[in-house]
This record gives C-alpha cells, structure tokens and sequence, in this order.
C-alpha cells in the first residue's frame, strides 16, 4: 500500500528536512521547541516561521527532558503544565493542531499502575482547557509495553489525546514487545507514528532500512490497521529513508 504525500512528515532533527520536505512536497514535523528555553524566546518563533515557509503540513513535537505528565512531586506537575501550555501558544502561533508529547514513563521510577492513574488524571485535568482543535499525540519512548498508553487513552477517552508510536522506541532493549506487536493495541487510538530503525538495542535513529525492524512489513500493516494516521521519518538524515520507501514501492518518486 502506497503512503500518501500528504501522509508523510519529514522531522526536523534533519537539517535538511525544510529543503526536502518542500522538494517532495511533503509536510515538516518542527522540533525547535523541544529544547524548553526556545519556547519563551521570540527570536525562535521568528526562526520557526522562517522554517516552515513553503510547506503545507505541519506537525510539532513538544519538549520532553525531564517532563513526566506522572511526575510524583507536585511542583514538578506544575512545570510540565506549564511546558506544555506554552507548546500550544507555539502551535496557534504557527497555526499546528498536532502535536507530539512524550509519555513521561521511566523504568523503575514509576510503577505501571501508578503511572496510568497518574496520566489519566494528568490528562484529564490539562484537556479541560485545551482548544477543541488541538490534538496531542502521547508517544512512548521507555514503555515496555503498549497496555500503559492504550490504558491511558481509553480511560481519558477525549478525541484531543491519541497516541504516536515510534516504532524504533518499541525496538530497543527496553521493550518486552515486538514492534510489530504493537499495532493491533494501539491501532483504536493511532494519530501518528515516528519511523526510523536501530540494532533492537539502542535508540539510533537510522535509516529505515538499517536495522533489525522488518520496516517494509510493518508499515504495510500499519496502512492497512490505521489509514488516517500520518507518519513522520525521524532521522538525521532523512534522504536515505526517502529512497528506501521508494524501492519498496511505499512511495512514488514521481512526486518530486
């Protein structure tokens, strides 16, 4: 099954990324912001907007280092609140209604059931006063598994929060799944996905076709559960991905 142009983000942790998204006619997926501090400099939003220009879709990827939704000290809560708060002023600013959050969870800090009680409530109580045209996607990063965030977002159970799985987070040495087991899970509440492979220990971002993820199978089982979802190459260099999806007939060359 062929991605859709309009499917198809290129992440800006790839410099080049603005030029090739504008070449194949593809959308971005800004990551200025997930450095914290940009989000109260202007000088970035000018940057960003200066970025973005000649490109159709968007999405934005909120900060992450230290944000954890479940967070046990309360002020801690607060700051993440307030992180993610500013990230949505970023997106109406630069008129983004997709965004990407991290899910917070870390091994042997937090214990499962906690950390899905926690989120929820989390969740809950942010989404109160979240415009109704704003998504976020909670993305698993160290989750072991998908019963966390598929617990989540069916309790939460609000069109505003769905879930990005990063298929290459789901391949490393701490997950107790298969990526390919992932899908059918999330598949109910799938908004977006991250794509990039690694060895199945580390988290190397590489090219689609470097690593022990079967890429071509998985994206065909994704397109067949989950055909309104989009899809962001994560790479530093993204060209390489581009010319893998091409040779496996996921992606047409005539859209250069």
């Amino acid at each position: 099954m062929e991605i859709p142009a309009g499917k198809l983000f290129l992440s800006g942790m790839d410099p080049e990324a603005p030029v090739l998204a504008r070449k194949w006619g593809f959308g971005l997926e800004l990551t200025t912001f997930t450095y914290a501090p940009n989000l109260e400099d202007p000088v970035w939003l000018e940057e960003a907007k200066k970025e973005i220009s000649g490109i159709g879709n968007f999405v934005l990827h909120a900060p992450f280092a230290e944000l954890s939704p479940c967070a046990v000290d309360p002020l801690v809560r607060e700051i993440v609140k307030k992180r993610f708060r500013q990230t949505i002023n970023i997106a109406q600013a630069l008129s983004i209604s997709k965004i990407v959050v991290h899910s917070g969870f870390i091994p042997h800090i937090y214990f499962p059931e906690w950390f899905v009680a926690e989120s929820v409530r989390f969740w809950r109580d942010f989404l109160e006063s979240l415009p109704e045209n704003i998504v976020l996607c909670l993305e698993n990063v160290m989750d072991p598994s998908p019963e966390m965030l598929v617990q989540v977002a069916e309790a939460v159970n609000d069109p505003r929060l769905r879930l990005c799985l990063d298929v290459g987070h789901a391949n490393t040495c701490l997950t107790e799944v298969k990526p390919m087991d992932w899908l059918t899970p999330v598949a109910p509440w799938l908004e977006h996905l991250h794509l990039h492979n690694n060895d199945g220990s580390d988290d190397l971002h590489a090219s689609l076709d470097q690593g022990t993820l079967p890429m071509e199978a998985l994206l065909d089982r994704a397109l067949a559960l989950c055909p309104e979802a989009t899809l962001t190459l994560e790479n530093q260099n993204c060209a390489p991905s581009l010319d893998a999806l091409c040779r496996w007939g996921l992606l047409k060359r005539g859209t250069l």
